[in-house]
């Protein structure tokens, strides 16, 4: 495959069952090869993504000892400021070329994972960035939830197979600030090649040249979205859970050329996550002679703080 195949949500969503089941097949066949799909139909709003490229901007924008403020020590990143070059990617000793912030999840009616997770960091400087970063990480929600039901029924399991574990999941939305580029980096990348820990991927701002995506030629091929696209991929959650069938695709974050190292670069991924306690056990219909299990059985919250240590956010 040489491009990203092109999906809309809306055939999902029509109540039709013909186009219902395009939509699945579609998706389906995109994860199962490439692992990528650009996705219309969406439920983010024109002025929400306007509002929120705004936000991040201004917040990005703001002096960086107001910024440090806001990075908290002992929670391996997960909520607020992560100042730049903090992570790597897993095998890598050099830092990414970028700066974020992370949203989490605004849980609801379950006392248990309020303490589990840690409370979202408030910008007292910018009270609208609070609001609009809650309403897009709701939206973004929203929309995942509804493609994983398509991928459930893609899988043979009941479509609302999925609910229960992402409701109050672990899930992280991501505002990532790439600043120019003011000399000749060494070994580093704006964002290194690299998997995804989560079970999807939904990301805004992939309109311009820059994320690459591996086939299984072992080719780069650029991952170029609509202005109202959203890229989404497979994550290794969903990866181990499929035994494979549904492929975590290796991407990175290349630099410009170095006439635009001058830019500021933005995206915005949501990630994906299932409570802790969901198990990633290969799903017993995706192995067989052909395919024998591929991945030893482990929970979701396990598997995430391997990776955080291995990203060099967590300590052993």
């Amino acid at each position: 495959m040489t491009s990203i195949p092109s999906v809309d949500l809306r055939d999902f969503t029509s109540g039709v069952p013909e186009r219902k089941t395009k939509f699945i097949n579609e998706i389906g066949a995109a994860f199962g090869d490439i692992g990528f799909v650009a996705l219309s139909g969406h439920f983010l709003s024109d002025q929400l993504v306007a509002d929120l490229y705004g936000e991040i901007k201004r917040f990005f924008s703001l002096p960086q000892e107001v910024k440090d403020n806001y990075e908290i020590e002992g929670i391996g990143g997960q909520r607020g400021y992560t100042s730049f070059g903090k992570e790597h990617a897993k095998g890598r000793k050099e830092g990414d070329l970028k700066e974020f912030w992370h949203f989490g999840q605004y849980v609801e009616n379950n006392p248990k994972l309020e303490e589990e997770y840690p409370n979202n960091v408030m910008v007292s400087e910018l009270p609208a960035f609070n609001e609009v970063g809650k309403e897009t990480f709701k939206q973004l929600e929203k929309t995942a939830k509804y493609v994983l039901r398509a991928l459930a029924l893609h899988l043979g399991l009941d479509e609302t197979y999925f609910d229960r574990y992402i409701e109050n999941g672990n899930s992280i939305l991501r505002p990532i600030h790439y600043p120019p580029i003011t000399q000749e980096p060494k070994n580093a990348v704006r964002a290194a090649a690299h998997g995804d820990i989560n079970l999807i991927t939904l990301l805004m701002g992939a309109h311009g040249k820059g994320l690459q995506v591996k086939n299984h030629n072992g080719e780069w091929i650029d991952a170029i979205a609509k202005p109202d696209q959203l890229m989404i991929n497979v994550g290794d959650m969903l990866s181990r859970l499929t035994n494979n069938k549904l492929k975590s695709t290796i991407h990175q974050v290349v630099n410009p050329p170095k006439e635009l190292w001058g830019t500021s670069r933005y995206s915005i991924p949501f990630f994906m996550h299932p409570i802790s306690d969901m198990p990633l056990n290969c799903l017993e219909d995706c192995i067989d002679e052909n395919n024998p299990k591929q991945f030893e059985d482990i929970t979701a919250g396990a598997f995430l703080n391997e990776r955080l240590i291995e990203l060099g956010l967590v300590k052993k």
